[in-house]
């Protein structure tokens, strides 16, 4: 068999292992990972084609499933045909899918050349959250690969621009933000002498620009309410400069812990507080509530959302995030800034939230409107910001 046949009896194997998760597991990524961390016959390479078609499968699966029991060789080289440029992909396409023309961008156009409908590639009820994500260009950025944004952390980026040299990697500094660093989809950057360091942090540049957006004044004392992990805690304590102070909170210990070394690495850590935080005397001078939500702006890295999420999980998103808001308010000093942002491009847990929270709570105004973060705009992830300036009186 040629190593082209063996790999494609590898990837089918490997699909008919992920396909009884993949429209029911928000969870997908670990599984992914570990079903291909914990296959002996798999090195890095190997690992990485796979995830790449595996992932493919996923964000095409109205296409490629079907095919799962008619006819899998041909599931596997629609794969191959759709999956992004790699070294390790492009042998394979061009093994079993080299009778097919160059894949265009446009996914209208491969449909019409696969004789599939581009419309199945997205669920129902998105019509309804988001027409926009069913039509060019926002269709394509959410079915293309993202690449890996990182945050400068140093004053003086010569040395990692040079070490990103030397390892041979191709960089872009952002034109919306010369702070964000653009590396391909995949680099190993946390092996690096400039991220063991505290330099550079990895933070996709759309959540790089919800607090850009906002403006932060240097020097506030800041409570980021729905922490996670500490991209945006990190961004904001550099923002607030070394007379600022950051609280940070999240339900989730391991993410609080996650921070914590994340800080520790920075440098910064003495600027942060992580855990549940007593409020400053009058209140904070800003809050972030950066509230969970169900992730549709982060389907060019997580396609499997696309498939898991529903209606119901919307509405369910809806609730939490208005309560969030309501809840973290009376936290803002007066005079001072509410912050709110998701990662969705649903406009029941985007513009509805807002609109509704700002109807029902005369002590704020808004400063900046509702405003969506697209992934075409910026070649990241989807967001969407607002925030509300407390009354003085």
């Amino acid at each position: 068999m040629s190593r082209a046949g063996s790999q494609q009896r590898t990837l089918l194997e490997l699909l008919a292992r992920v396909r009884p998760h993949w429209r029911r597991d928000p969870g997908l990524p670990s599984r992914i990972d570990a079903l291909l961390g914990g296959d002996r016959r798999l090195g890095s390479r190997d690992r990485r084609l796979y995830r790449e078609l595996i992932y493919t499968a996923v964000r095409y699966l109205p296409w490629i499933e079907p095919l799962l029991d008619a006819d899998p060789p041909a599931a596997a080289k629609r794969a191959a045909w759709l999956a992004a440029d790699s070294p390790e992909a492009a042998a394979f396409r061009a093994e079993i899918a080299g009778d097919l023309p160059a894949c265009p961008a446009d996914a209208g156009e491969k449909a019409r050349i696969l004789g599939a409908d581009a419309e199945a590639l997205s669920p129902e009820w998105l019509r309804g959250e988001c027409p926009a994500a069913l039509r060019p260009p926002l269709r394509e950025a959410l079915l293309s690969r993202a690449p890996l944004w990182l945050r400068l952390q140093t004053p003086d980026p010569g040395k990692v621009f040079a070490e990103f040299d030397a390892l041979g990697w191709t960089w872009r500094r952002s034109a919306l933000l010369p702070g964000a660093v653009e590396l391909a989809p995949g680099t190993d950057v946390v092996r690096t002498r400039a991220y063991a360091s505290g330099a550079v942090e990895i933070q996709d540049i759309g959540s790089q620009l919800i607090l850009e957006a906002v403006g932060v004044a240097p020097g506030g004392h800041w409570l980021d309410a729905c922490a996670g992990s500490g991209g945006k805690t990190l961004q904001l304590a550099a923002l607030l400069g070394p007379g600022g102070r950051v609280a940070a909170h999240d339900a989730r210990r391991s993410a609080l812990q996650e921070l914590r070394q994340r800080a520790e690495r920075a440098g910064i850590a003495g600027r942060i507080q992580v855990g549940l935080p007593d409020d400053p005397q009058g209140g904070f001078d800003g809050v972030l509530v950066d509230a969970p939500c169900t992730g549709s702006g982060t389907w060019r890295r997580a396609p499997h959302l696309r498939w898991t999420t529903s209606t119901g999980d919307v509405r369910k998103a809806a609730a939490l995030q208005l309560r969030l808001l309501r809840e973290n308010a009376p936290r803002v000093r007066r005079g001072g800034l509410l912050v709110y942002a998701t990662c969705s491009l649903c406009g029941s847990e985007n513009e509805s939230v807002a609109a509704a929270f700002l109807g029902e709570d005369s002590g704020f105004k808004a400063e900046l409107a509702g405003t969506s973060l697209l992934p075409q705009a910026h070649n990241g992830d989807g967001f969407f910001v607002a925030s509300y300036r407390r009354r003085p009186d």
